[in-house]
């Protein structure tokens, strides 16, 4: 057993004496002697008079037999000279002529005054609960418990595991305990206590402890006082689930995260299992459909949380669509806007389908809360919590709880619905922008892939291209307008256009950014003030030749490209980067790299890079390992975008890749001619032989009469040398370069004139022609459509 608190606290510091009739000290205690600091030799015998300092407080004769106690103050005199106050009171024995007279200090006796007063007050009330535990917890004294304890007895000689649930006694004594070894009092503790008898009941209250000592400062037990704070903390949970409702429901634009947030802020801080039940249209991104009564709401399951962290198998799983439902009352009431609770017995009766209870009400679910998801006047979904576990039913302050929550929730749901549109109808812009995704030509294959930006972001402005231009060269460009949405989606597709108009002008590089450099400075110029961030961008260009086997490339603020050599290595192409289009005032500059065949070249905008954590070194052996995989360029390319950081993307990603492939052997031939007219017989006569060489003799008498002109003009009006070549590939490319820079126009001639009629026929003759500049001279160029059944060259295996 331990020790009372209030055992020996103060009759440790009683001092007894036993007196005669005449105040003769007969007998003296130790506690007597230590009070006083007096032994009993120089007591006993001698008057307890002798004590007393002043003769005001002389202490009365003994009391009568049977008479009432004496008692009084008095002050007396120590063993040292000094003065002690006590209390005192004098008793009659069953001796004749003795008396005991005991006495305490007076302080000692005022403190267990007012000690018994408090306890007396505490034992009285009943607004505070009061529990005195000695040193091992058991109950000394206690008063009625708060109302919420009812099924919390508290019994004399109980401890806390006698009455609670083993959890919440384990925890409630381990608190105990640490204020009785170490003295520090608790204040205030919010305790939650589950009765043993039914664990599912559950209070809380507010604990306060603190240690009781004896005079010496030894622990005696503990004080325990408690308040109801069960109506506080179910408010507070409430406050809890709302703040944590509004921190987390609607920090995503997709519908389904969003749903899904909100079924695990449901679970388990409102019930034990929570769904979201949202209209497919709704899920496209699309306003639901206006229904009242019952029938199909066309609704499916967006989201679905358990406390436990195990979906029953019999309910409706995620993804799956809801049963059409009976016309019944609380249907009409959710698709008005209001909450609906019912236990099981009232949706068993309401819905009158086994097979639809089943999988809509869990196995121990007795109380169920729906509310709807009601925007605008209209019913995005549903929102239903079930109590399975916890054995109190949801009320009217929970279905206004979850009809606020459910009001929250519809709008994220309704935003996230809108963003899902619009976000569906900028990549459909952006998509039907971009050109096609694979293109295929005897020199070059390419794969393009477009990623737009998820996590909320909008979409942004990346493109890519692949231009075939004449000769069989390939004009790559990869770019990036700044900022997000549908301007930007809109600048990009000016971009392209321009682009594209000015690679058919066979444009340099530098000379093709330069030109876009000034369309982007007057888009600006004319641009609203609240959408300059949408009118500039950055820009790549590679201009591929096959015949020479390299590409020539500039960048306007881009990335540089990846080049994966036959040999494995991977590395990026070194290029000196301009300043992005629309900052004018600096010249762009070309780089020139090998492509053998075989080679593979990857442009890419920052969304890429952003994917590997911005390392390009990362991207570089990423993209190395894919290609010793030895997939197509489309999967490769689908790899490469796919892969890389697991979080929402912020930007979008464009990828092109581009593949050489070699020219099959002999399908390009050329010859050179001095400034001599004899050189027009002698280019008619080899062009006549190369094509009979390649089965092309239907071509034979149109090509010499192209060949025949434009080496004319180049030696009438440019001089010598005169370059020919002769591209065999599925059409018959004739170039003709001389040293002039001087723009061949066609023109019609009049009846009268001698000339002009050289170009007319040649356009005439060809599919299509025209011309280039290079870095001395220029070329004209001609094209004619294969003869049917005309053999086409292979390339090497």
């Amino acid at each position: 057993m331990g020790s009372s608190p209030s055992g020996d606290g103060v009759l440790a510091d009683v001092a007894t004496a036993l007196i005669d009739a005449r105040g003769i000290v007969v007998s003296w205690s130790t506690t007597a002697a230590e009070l006083l600091g007096r032994s009993a030799a120089e007591v006993l015998g001698r008057s307890i008079l002798r004590l007393v300092t002043d003769r005001d407080d002389l202490m009365p004769a003994l009391p009568a037999p049977g008479g009432q106690p004496l008692h009084g103050t008095a002050r007396l005199t120590d063993g040292s000279g000094g003065t002690v106050t006590v209390r005192y009171r004098v008793l009659p024995t069953a001796s004749p002529g003795r008396a005991l007279l005991l006495a305490v200090p007076a302080d000692r006796a005022a403190e267990a005054a007012d000690g018994t007063a408090l306890l007396r007050a505490l034992l009285g009330q009943d607004r505070i609960g009061f529990v005195l535990r000695d040193t091992g917890l058991a109950v000394l004294r206690s008063n009625r418990p708060p109302a919420a304890s009812g099924r919390l007895p508290v019994d004399a000689g109980s401890r806390p595991a006698d009455v609670m649930h083993p959890q919440d006694a384990a925890e409630s004594e381990a608190v105990l305990r640490g204020v009785l070894e170490t003295g520090v009092p608790v204040a205030a503790r919010e305790q939650r206590v589950r009765a043993l008898g039914d664990p599912a009941e559950e209070y809380s209250f507010s604990v306060s402890a603190l240690r009781l000592e004896d005079g010496r400062g030894r622990p005696g037990g503990v004080a325990v006082l408690l308040t109801d704070a069960t109506a506080h903390f179910r408010a507070a949970r409430r406050l809890e689930l709302r703040h944590r409702v509004s921190s987390t429901v609607g920090r995503s634009l997709d519908v389904a995260r969003t749903a899904q947030d909100l079924a695990d802020a449901l679970a388990p801080a409102f019930g034990d299992l929570a769904w979201v039940d949202l209209a497919d249209a709704v899920l496209r991104g699309d306003e639901p459909p206006r229904t009242f009564g019952g029938g199909d709401m066309h609704l499916r399951r967006a989201a679905v949380h358990a406390a436990s962290g195990h979906w029953p198998a019999e309910l409706i799983r995620k993804g799956e669509a809801i049963p059409p439902f009976p016309d019944r009352r609380m249907i009409r009431v959710l698709q008005e806007g209001r909450a609906v609770v019912v236990d099981r017995a009232t949706l068993e009766r309401g819905l009158a389908d086994p097979d639809f209870v089943r999988a809509t009400a869990p196995e121990k679910g007795h109380s169920l809360a729906v509310a709807p998801l009601f925007a605008r006047g209209l019913v995005l979904g549903v929102a239903a919590v079930w109590r399975a576990e916890r054995p109190e039913p949801f009320d009217r302050q929970d279905a206004d709880l979850l009809t606020e929550i459910a009001a929250h929730a519809a709008l994220a749901v309704d935003n996230a619905r809108r963003y899902t549109r619009e976000h569906r109808a900028a990549v459909a812009l952006q998509r039907r922008l971009l050109p096609r995704a694979t293109t295929r030509t005897s020199t070059l294959e390419t794969a393009g892939h477009y990623l737009p930006a998820t996590g909320g972001a909008g979409i942004g402005g990346d493109w890519f291209d692949a231009i075939a231009l004449p000769s069989l060269r390939t004009a790559l460009v990869v770019g990036d307008v700044t900022g997000h949405g549908l301007h930007a989606t809109a600048t990009m597709g000016r971009l392209r256009t321009a682009v594209q108009t000015l690679a058919d002008l066979e444009l340099a590089p530098d000379e093709l950014l330069t030109h876009l450099d000034g369309l982007v400075a007057r888009s600006a110029a004319e641009a609203d003030p609240g959408q300059l961030d949408t009118v500039g961008a950055t820009c790549l260009v590679v201009l591929h030749d096959p015949v020479a086997g390299r590409c020539v490339l500039a960048s306007a603020g881009h990335p540089p490209p990846l080049l994966a050599t036959p040999d494995g290595t991977v590395r990026p192409v070194a290029v000196r980067p301009g300043p992005p289009l629309g900052v004018g005032g600096l010249p762009f500059e070309t780089a020139t790299v090998e492509l053998p065949p075989g080679s593979l070249l990857a442009l890419y905008t920052d969304g890429l890079v952003n994917r590997f954590g911005g390392d390009l070194d990362r991207l570089a052996a990423r993209l190395s390992d894919l290609r010793r995989s030895g997939p197509g360029l489309t999967a490769l390319g689908r790899a490469l975008v796919s892969e890389g950081t697991d979080l929402p993307s912020r930007d979008d990603t464009a990828l092109l890749l581009a593949r050489a492939r070699p020219l099959p052997a002999g399908s390009v031939v050329s010859w050179e001619f001095p400034a001599d007219p004899s050189g027009v017989a002698t280019a008619r006569a080899v062009v006549t032989g190369k094509l009979a060489e390649w089965a092309l003799d239907e071509l034979a008498f149109t090509t010499e009469l192209i060949v025949s002109e434009l080496v004319t003009n180049a030696i009438r009006y440019a001089g010598g040398p005169v370059g020919l070549r002769l591209i065999h590939d599925t059409t018959l490319i004739c170039e003709v370069s001389d040293p002039s820079n001087t723009q061949p126009r066609l023109r019609r001639a009049r009846t009268t004139d001698e000339g002009g009629r050289g170009l007319f026929l040649i356009a005439q003759l060809s599919r299509r022609w025209g011309s280039r500049y290079g870095q001395h001279g220029k070329t004209i160029w001609s094209e004619q459509a294969l003869p049917p059944g005309a053999p086409v060259p292979s390339p090497p295996a």
